[in-house]
């Protein structure tokens, strides 16, 4: 059974402006979604293994889809301030 994404199903781009490092014990968001984080397991080649920090759940994905989280989501970003 293969999983797709919105963004595979639509061809959604997620290109981003600057290039980020992405390596296994990072934290990280998928696409412009602040949750759910995942901690990433490890990093091979286009691929990134990751673990829901919620749930415990793993997954695979692309390393574009990723977004580092560069500290604490505060409220007045969720709110959108």
């Amino acid at each position: 059974m293969v999983q797709s994404s919105y963004s595979g199903v639509f061809s959604i781009s997620h290109e981003r402006e600057v290039d980020e490092h992405i390596e296994a014990g990072d934290l990280v968001r998928t696409g412009s979604n602040l949750f759910p984080h995942y901690h990433v397991i490890a990093v091979h080649g286009d691929k990134v293994w990751v673990r829901d920090v919620q749930y415990g759940s793993d997954g695979i994905t692309n390393l574009n889809l990723c977004r580092k989280i560069n500290g604490p989501v505060t409220a007045g970003e969720l709110a959108g301030a």
